[in-house]
């Protein structure tokens, strides 16, 4: 099994940048479609971006966060700049069989999550 583990959240001011990388244990990410996702409070979880053969955003952070992998480290890294407080959620990394999908209920590998908070 994979097991993924998410770090580099914290608190940010609007404008602001932040990394997050998502580490698999287990299994490498070579085969997988990797994807970030978040869910702030009361919102239903939503899709970031994703990562396969080609990459994807969510129009809502198009221009702003990019998604890359690093085969060596086994990771797959979220960095965000020009955080707004919308941006505000936990910040879930998830990984599936590729092809990549946006969907989260495709995706069967998870991390526990990580908190980003981008104030005003």
């Amino acid at each position: 099994q994979v097991q993924l583990v998410e770090s580099g959240g914290g608190l940010v001011q609007a404008g602001g940048s932040l990394r997050l990388s998502c580490a698999a244990s287990g299994r490498t990410f070579s085969g997988y479609a990797v994807a970030w996702f978040r869910q702030a409070p009361g919102k239903e979880r939503e899709f970031v971006a994703g990562l396969s053969a080609y990459t994807v955003y969510a129009d809502s952070v198009k221009g702003r966060f990019s998604i890359s992998r690093d085969n060596a480290k086994n990771t797959v890294a979220l960095q965000m700049n020009s955080l707004k407080p919308d941006d505000t959620a936990v910040y879930y990394c998830a990984a599936k069989i590729r092809p990549m999908v946006i969907g989260s209920d495709q995706y069967n590998y998870w991390g526990q999550g990580t908190q980003v908070t981008v104030s005003s």
